[in-house]
């Protein structure tokens, strides 16, 4: 009942936001024009922007199928596939992407992946995967003073925000890996002065919990500590992976036939938004990625700008939440089928 519930209220948040975003991207502006604009566009040239798509969906999978094998576990490409859309459907339908990997164990569940194994993967992938923001965000901060003046004065203390809260996520994983003695004493004393403050009653299970997670994270300490080389591969592919995404702005760029900016800023200036709209408790960034957009790229899509906005968004987000939703579907009917056939 709890989840049921849970899922209505995810479900009413997400339709909420997402009025609420077309409410304040189109209000007052000629929806006739911006129609008759993407009509013009070069619809070959949105066909990549669309393998971008899968290739971040599929970039994900590898990264699954990879480490699984480093712990001995034979899976097939297409199952981790699976687990990588249904990662990625729920991480784009609940606030901070919170849905995502635990969907992902209860599919993993069922391929019999026990579910320390499965959590300590994800772990990694959850670190890499932020670790590629805060490397484009310190790298902007200490390096892009051009950019950052030609671009992103509008949106800085965006952006210094969404890096900081990057650095401290990723800080704080490390921390929970490398120190998980330090990390579990530094969670008791929290716990304890919430409890004494009265923000939090004593429950002994929320003890339990705390020292059962702890044990997932010497887990992982120990998985990095013996397999350093599948850690850089796992880095390098998730740095491809991501850019491959930040990729579909420039196809859009493209298809409209612009040109005068290098494919590289458009690229970083996408890449901004993911550092700002990361840590935000919105599914997917919905609202703030679309005012970022308005925000930053003015002088690279000129009069194209409310239409560029709308395929990449449309490519980068809206495509790849129906991709992933209909493999999620895929995952349900493929894991049903036998179960009710008694896995005959």
């Amino acid at each position: 009942m709890h989840s049921k519930k849970k899922i209505i209220g995810n479900g009413i948040f997400l339709a909420a936001v997402f009025v609420l975003t077309l409410y304040g991207v189109f209000h007052g502006e000629d929806l006739g024009a911006m129609m008759e604009a993407i009509r013009q566009v070069d619809k070959g040239m949105l066909f990549p922007g669309v393998a971008l798509v899968l290739f971040f969906i599929w970039g994900e999978s590898i990264i699954l199928w990879y480490m699984m094998t480093s712990f001995g576990i034979r899976v097939k490409k297409r199952i981790c596939f699976l687990f990588s859309s249904v990662g990625f459907f729920f991480s784009c339908i609940t606030p901070s992407a919170t849905g995502g990997q635990p969907m992902q164990i209860y599919y993993m569940k069922k391929e019999k992946i026990p579910i320390p194994v499965a959590t300590v993967i994800l772990m990694v992938v959850t670190i890499t995967y932020k670790l590629v923001l805060v490397v484009i965000g310190i790298g902007v901060s200490v390096f892009g003073g051009g950019f950052k003046e030609r671009y992103l004065g509008e949106i800085l203390p965006i952006f210094y925000l969404g890096v900081l809260l990057n650095v401290f996520c990723v800080t704080f994983m490390t921390v929970l890996v490398f120190h998980p003695l330090l990390a579990e004493r530094l969670l008791t004393w929290g716990m304890s002065c919430l409890e004494k403050m009265r923000f939090l009653r004593h429950k002994e299970e929320r003890g339990r919990r705390l020292q059962k997670a702890m044990q997932v994270y010497r887990e992982t300490a120990g998985y990095l500590e013996k397999h350093r080389k599948v850690l850089l591969g796992v880095i390098l592919i998730t740095f491809v992976q991501r850019f491959a995404l930040f990729g579909v702005t420039w196809v859009v760029y493209l298809a409209f036939g612009l040109s005068g900016t290098a494919v590289w800023e458009v690229v970083m200036l996408q890449a901004v938004i993911s550092v700002s709209v990361d840590m935000l408790p919105l599914p997917g960034g919905m609202g703030i990625s679309e005012a970022l957009f308005l925000r930053i790229f003015p002088t690279v899509f000129q009069g194209m700008l409310l239409p560029g906005m709308v395929l990449s968004r449309g490519l980068g987000y809206y495509s790849q939440l129906l991709v992933s939703a209909l493999f999620t579907i895929a995952a349900q009917f493929y894991y049903m089928i036998p179960r009710s056939k008694g896995h005959v």
